[in-house]
């Protein structure tokens, strides 16, 4: 296949940017295809820590071309201050091998405001990150935002700028009680990172196309988790953006359906962050052994994920709605030690045997999740260490091919660390 969407199944930090990272290397062009600032991929090479935000996470690579194309919403002041992080690490970052979608919508200030004031004022918390994603989103469907070919345009800008504040200011004085936005001082900052982002903007629509004549390798990053995903998630508890397979088509503008492929990234449990429904989630110490060994803190929010027991009954959901061909497993390693591994195999719901995944809230506060339970393997070899799937322990390769039975999909790359290098490919998707 020459095109693959690959995105998370679960509630997000299914660790996408470590896999996107290592098929980069099979890969041209690396294309991020919606969401926001919100996202947090960690990347770790040789032992060095990349924390990514909207940059894709093929950018390690220097001759692959990363881009941002029109379905992400690009907050330009945390873009600069990215770009200017890398290469403080001597990561590239420039107009040859990073593209920016004229189209893409730009999160301002104002955004990021009423974001924190929405979510300060509302009883019942989203746990939005307040990067301004929503609301930039919401901008973009109202017809009132600015996008990033507007923004090249000083006299545009300003113009469009000029009527947003004076609306959003508006709601800050009167609604919120807050002060007001300077209006000069944003048109300010602006020119100053105009200069700056004047060589990366890009048609990336006609640029994919271009390159799939040539017969190039395209690779489609999603962010966030297709239970996140605005339509299909667990409303309202979700992000604003479609996380899933759809969004890719509609968030690049290019459509190949048949040289496409979809992976799903996964971990071997699950995890949250924020509010939601969460039915397999854990409140005890096997819960606490899990999120300690796997560190499970947001690398965008710097809050501790919620941790449960993996949930095969929203898997087989994600796998449906995004039409995955094969799966990718991560943090297999982080599950060594424990003596028993639970699955949630399906729900029960006021006696009954649910037939699938919900996203009704009330019903997914109130299942019960049936289990099943396997042998765990200890962790005297380090799980870091093998690179061929047979050297597995034998309850781990079991666990796997349990799953692959269950949920009638391949799992064709298993993550046995957080390096790049810890993996095990079983079957390169692009081939």
């Amino acid at each position: 296949m020459s095109q693959l969407i690959v995105l998370g199944v679960q509630w997000g930090d299914e660790g996408k940017g470590k896999i996107i990272d290592f098929l980069t290397e099979f890969s041209n062009i690396v294309v991020r295809f919606q969401g926001g600032g919100n996202a947090g991929h960690t990347l770790i090479v040789d032992g060095e820590k990349t924390v990514l935000h909207l940059i894709p996470s093929g950018i390690l690579h220097p001759k692959v071309i990363s881009v941002i194309a029109n379905g992400v919403v690009t907050d330009l002041k945390l873009l600069n201050e990215e770009i200017n992080n890398l290469s403080k690490n001597d990561i590239i970052v420039n107009e040859e091998n990073f593209k920016i979608s004229y189209n893409t919508h730009l999160i301002l200030p104002y955004h990021k405001m009423i974001d924190k004031y929405r979510e300060e004022q509302r009883s019942d918390k989203i746990g939005t990150t307040q990067k301004g994603i929503g609301p930039a989103y919401e901008d973009k469907a109202a017809r009132r935002g600015i996008r990033f070919q507007d923004f090249l345009d000083k006299e545009r800008f300003d113009k469009l700028l000029k009527t947003n504040v004076d609306y959003y200011n508006f709601q800050f004085e009167h609604y919120f009680g807050k002060d007001k936005l300077d209006y000069d001082e944003l048109v300010s900052q602006s020119d100053h990172l105009r200069e700056f982002f004047l060589p990366f903007g890009e048609d990336t629509r006609l640029m994919l196309y271009n390159a799939s004549l040539k017969g190039e390798i395209i690779l489609l990053e999603g962010a966030q988790g297709s239970l996140l995903d605005i339509d299909h998630g667990t409303y309202p508890y979700v992000t604003s953006s479609n996380t899933t397979s759809g969004g890719a088509i509609i968030g690049t503008g290019y459509a190949e359906y048949s040289k496409t492929s979809v992976l799903g990234v996964f971990k071997a449990y699950a995890t949250r962050v924020g509010e939601g429904p969460f039915p397999t989630e854990l409140h005890d110490e096997t819960g606490e052994l899990i999120a300690k060994n796997g560190h499970e803190i947001g690398a965008t929010t710097g809050r501790n994920r919620r941790v449960g027991w993996l949930d095969l009954v929203a898997l087989k959901y994600a796998i449906r709605i995004n039409g995955l061909t094969s799966l990718a497993i991560t943090k297999l390693d982080v599950l060594s030690g424990i003596e028993k591994i639970k699955v949630a195999v399906a729900y029960k719901y006021q006696g009954k045997t649910l037939p699938s995944f919900t996203n009704n809230i009330e019903i997914l506060n109130n299942i019960e999740p049936i289990y099943q339970s396997y042998d765990g393997w200890d962790n005297s070899l380090p799980l870091n260490t093998i690179r061929v799937y047979e050297d597995l322990p034998e309850n781990a390769k079991k666990f796997i091919k349990a799953l692959e039975t269950m949920l009638e999909i391949p799992i064709e790359i298993v993550s046995v660390g957080p390096d790049r290098n810890e993996t095990i490919v079983i079957n390169n998707p692009f081939r």
